[in-house]
């Protein structure tokens, strides 16, 4: 039977949505694409998709999405390759662009490992753990930050993230996770969720992060990060962190990325024995100290690190 306008068979085409191919294998697919396009017609389906066989045009399969498929005749040839190697070069570009924040990772990564030999006399140590530097080359810097910012993320500098607060310099968060020695069964406080890089990178490293946020927008968006983002261990709250966690302690690190006029007895009281707490000391316009402290069954010892500057602590105390 002769197919007439009406009822011509059509071809719904699947375009690869990443391209991670070479340029020759993008010309031979739209070479081979090229070789179906004059069986085929553009047709506008509208809401629902349609996928007929080529030949009998007999309905295959229908989905709730808008498709196009492509029109016999030199016109609906040039339509199908302009929109093919559109999409190939729009997904390149993606894959390009992960590539891109790879690189910058590395770079960040390498800015790290020179930051910590230029403080090797305050930290005494030439470098940081292994497992932390894989942990700060991995995880996406780039997801916690404004989207405007997102050019800058792997910057060896602290970010505005809204609200007054900021995402801290990665040199001082891959410090910061050293100086508690994270292990895999450990359960540890973060106080200050802010944009949620630190509490994903102890969570790479850890058993359990529970995270406390003051402010609800940056708790919010945090928290939705983490689900998007697919962090299943950590747990995340709204409060105010200087009173710490307790339904949740204790705990064997605890983490603090405000700085504080004095180290809150809560937070100690809530720190296992032979657990570690990580907290800048000092207002916001003095010179800050981050101390390490460790906490023994029957004394609390404290050793000061080097000089940094984070925002205040806030809350009610």
């Amino acid at each position: 039977m002769p197919v007439g306008p009406e009822n011509r068979p059509l071809l719904a085409l699947s375009l690869p949505v990443i391209c991670t191919c070479s340029c020759r294998w993008r010309l031979e697919r739209t070479c081979l694409a090229a070789r179906y396009l004059p069986r085929i017609r553009f047709r506008q389906t509208g809401a629902k998709r349609l996928i007929f066989q080529v030949g009998t045009g007999k309905v295959l399969r229908q989905a709730g999405e808008q498709m196009a498929g492509i029109e016999t005749g030199s016109g609906g040839i040039i339509h199908a390759l302009v929109v093919f190697l559109l999409v190939c070069c729009l997904s390149a570009q993606a894959v390009s662009g992960d590539d891109d924040f790879n690189k910058l990772r590395q770079a960040m990564i390498e800015e790290i490992e020179a930051d910590v030999r230029a403080t090797a006399i305050y930290i005494d140590k030439k470098s940081l753990n292994e497992k932390v530097m894989q942990v700060m080359g991995r995880v996406p810097r780039h997801e916690f930050v404004p989207e405007r910012k997102r050019s800058h993320a792997y910057e060896n500098r602290p970010l505005a993230i809204g609200y007054g607060q900021t995402i801290s310099q990665p040199y001082i968060v891959a410090l910061m996770t050293d100086l508690l020695h994270p292990a895999a069964d450990h359960r540890v406080l973060e106080i200050g969720t802010g944009s949620g890089y630190q509490a994903a990178i102890l969570a790479k490293l850890t058993g359990q992060v529970y995270s406390i946020e003051i402010i609800e927008e940056l708790a919010g968006r945090a928290s939705e990060t983490f689900q998007r983002l697919g962090y299943t261990n950590i747990e995340s709250k709204l409060a105010d962190g200087y009173y710490g966690w307790e339904s949740a302690a204790p705990f064997d690190a605890i983490i603090v990325t405000a700085a504080a006029g004095h180290v809150p007895p809560p937070l100690v009281k809530q720190l296992k024995p032979g657990g570690r707490m990580v907290i800048p000391i000092g207002g916001r316009f003095q010179v800050q100290q981050l101390m390490l402290i460790k906490k023994a069954d029957d004394e609390i010892r404290v050793r000061q690190i080097l000089p940094v500057r984070f925002v205040p602590l806030t809350g009610g105390h």
